[in-house]
């Protein structure tokens, strides 16, 4: 059965850039760029005519209206449509504050067509682009029809400790923050999220967010407060 071909909209002001990675984008079977925008108001100003995407890449630094305000209008405005954020700095502070703003990932702008391609496929399959966050073993299982990494009985694993530790990890903190918030050592708050990483299969921070978001534990929804 074939797929139906996914609506990419791209977001960035580096137009020469943007233009390649459409191009690419266009070889892909199942995909294809049918809006581009400089920033978030000029992409808001084309839906009315052009339709809703099924997937956005975003910048995340533009003039006008950032890449921060526009994922958080989509995520109110077209909650079906999925967020992966186009960056050339691999940041861990900005992808978190991304994701608390609704995004499902992201690539860097220098990544192999092939490692684009995929980053697509995930988005498109499984909600989240988790390849380059969770373990060989968890991204082999996360490619199989029906299953779905992040389910199953993981929760009842954690402790009460690992529990606060995964809802700090999705604020904008350092682990020495972290530490200072939990009363505990800097060393201990290591030993949290070694010990997280072994029974998530998860091998980075953005990927302990991405779980605590998708199970409730850290809700984006009550972070809004946080962030006016």
């Amino acid at each position: 059965m074939q797929v139906a071909r996914q609506k990419i909209a791209m977001i960035d002001d580096h137009r020469l850039l943007r233009d390649g990675m459409a191009q690419l984008i266009n070889t892909f079977d199942g995909f294809e760029v049918y809006l581009q925008a400089d920033n978030g108001a000029e992409f808001i100003s084309q839906l009315e005519n052009a339709g809703k995407p099924d997937i956005v890449l975003l910048d995340i630094n533009m003039p006008v209206m950032d890449g921060f305000k526009t994922a958080d209008w989509i995520r109110k405005n077209l909650p079906e449509t999925r967020t992966m954020v186009l960056t050339m700095v691999d940041s861990n502070v900005a992808i978190i504050r991304m994701i608390n703003f609704g995004a499902r990932g992201f690539i860097l702008k220098d990544s192999r067509p092939d490692q684009f391609r995929q980053a697509l496929i995930e988005i498109r399959d499984i909600g989240y682009c988790l390849n380059q966050h969770v373990s060989p073993e968890m991204a082999a299982k996360m490619m199989k029809p029906g299953d779905n990494i992040l389910e199953g009985d993981l929760i009842s694993k954690l402790n009460d400790r690992e529990t606060s530790f995964l809802k700090l990890v999705c604020q904008e903190l350092t682990y020495r923050e972290i530490a200072d918030l939990m009363f505990v050592s800097y060393r201990t708050v290591d030993g949290y999220r070694d010990a997280l990483f072994n029974k998530l299969g998860v091998i980075s921070r953005v990927g302990l967010v991405i779980f605590a978001i998708q199970h409730g534990i850290a809700d984006i929804n009550t972070q809004d407060d946080q962030r006016t």
